[in-house]
């Protein structure tokens, strides 16, 4: 199967319109830190940790730690102590995260139609 390209111009009104309909939800606003944090534990099949979230996002660990907070205070991410390496933090997945990105792909595939 082929991706068809999308001009550059209709990628910013596709974003427009999934940020705007995002907002228009009775749904938990994200911060751009937040819901990046937010993607890229659900779009990578690795497990995630706080060290590599800021090295990823090129941003300190309490910024990581910030918006960590406030996904898991949304119940879209947990953390839980490496077993192997008390240390290190790690990021899991919830179900209620499966469920806010089924939202936003299903905005998306509305957005881009339009």
């Amino acid at each position: 199967m082929t991706s068809k390209k999308i001009p550059f111009e209709q990628q910013i009104v596709i974003l427009q319109n999934t940020i705007t309909t995002m907002v228009r939800q009775d749904k938990p606003d994200l911060s751009a830190r937040q819901l990046a944090v937010f993607l890229i534990c659900y779009l990578n099949e690795t497990v995630q940790t706080v060290r590599g979230l800021a090295a990823a996002l090129r941003v300190s660990k309490p910024a990581i730690t910030r918006a960590l907070d406030r996904l898991e205070e949304l119940n879209l991410l947990g953390r839980k102590t490496d077993p192997m390496d008390r240390r290190s933090v790690l990021v899991q997945r919830t179900e209620e995260g499966y469920e806010y990105l089924q939202n936003i792909q299903s905005i998306m595939s509305e957005a881009v139609k339009q």
